[in-house]
């Protein structure tokens, strides 16, 4: 009589069950860490000019990523794959990081925040013609439900003047980092992950650099306070949560990765109001439980693609 053995299936479902703790461990921290950012750039911009000040935790970061990189994967294959990274430099930080300084610059902080967190909606919309992944009625109805929890959060400050350009910079920038997201999908096959951050932040910055340089000038206040700031966005805000949110598009649909930042513009409202002695209302309550639902639906698998 043969025996029965299940050791592979319970192996396939420990393996799975690591993994998954792995990804929401990833998640938890990249939330965690973009919604902690908020608060660190803001006090970094009382002490240096905004695109500068973006260039400099660029450069700093993606130096840090560039010593890992070289430890973990060797020197990057810059003659084979060099267009890739000329985009994603282009997408994800020359342009993404000009647009957001311009934003915020010209509009309210919450109407700024608002219109960049439609990339989420974006990049789900843009992910289907694109990279060929599913648009479920759910998927879709859960990444406006999504957008509303952000609308709905930043109410406050939706009021006051507006500036149409600054809006045209916000959803730009949206579109960028979309775009960005889906070429990184997209080239995720031909360039190593760790170079995928190093080398655009590094490059990157440096542009950012020179340029915010020559038009605001290069003042800056060196107190403890600056440096703290700095160093946090550049290490976590930039560093770390990059290398994350890469590696979470990279292991799955960039449609689904993307629907979890709707939760950093809750966690930057918690730590506003904690540190900085930022408002918080009942419009935080209201916009979290439609976060929290329209994360849900993405992620849910549902029936009935749309189109």
């Amino acid at each position: 009589m043969g025996r029965v053995t299940t050791a592979p299936s319970t192996h396939d479902e420990t393996v799975a069950r690591g993994a998954n703790r792995t990804r929401v461990a990833a998640i938890v921290l990249l939330v965690l860490a973009w919604g902690s950012t908020f608060a660190a750039v803001k006090i970094g911009l009382d002490g240096a000019p905004p695109v500068l000040f973006g260039g400099m935790r660029s450069v700093l970061g993606g130096g840090l990523m560039t010593l890992l990189a070289l430890w973990r994967s060797g020197p990057p294959r810059l003659r084979e794959t060099w267009p890739a990274y000329v985009v994603l430099t282009l997408l994800n930080v020359v342009l993404f990081f000009t647009l957001q300084t311009l934003a915020i610059l010209e509009l309210p902080s919450g109407l700024a925040a608002v219109l960049i967190y439609l990339q989420p909606v974006l990049t789900g919309v843009l992910a289907v013609p694109l990279l060929g992944e599913s648009m479920t009625r759910l998927k879709l109805l859960g990444l406006l439900l999504g957008f509303a929890g952000i609308v709905v959060v930043s109410a406050g400050a939706l009021q006051g003047h507006v500036s149409v350009l600054g809006v045209g910079y916000a959803v730009v920038g949206a579109l960028v980092w979309a775009l960005g997201t889906i070429a990184f999908k997209r080239y995720a096959g031909q360039v190593d992950a760790w170079w995928a951050v190093a080398v655009p932040f590094l490059v990157g910055g440096i542009v950012l650099c020179v340029g915010g340089g020559a038009v605001e000038g290069t003042s800056i206040d060196w107190s403890g306070r600056f440096v703290a700031a700095f160093v946090y966005a550049s290490i976590v805000g930039t560093a770390m949560s990059w290398s994350l949110w890469f590696g979470l598009v990279g292991a799955g649909e960039a449609g689904r990765a993307a629907s979890y930042i709707f939760f950093v513009p809750l966690v930057s409202l918690v730590i506003g109001g904690l540190l900085l002695h930022e408002s918080l209302g009942l419009s935080l309550l209201v916009g979290a439980a439609l976060v929290i639902l329209g994360v849900y639906l993405v992620n849910r698998r549902g029936r009935g693609a749309v189109g």
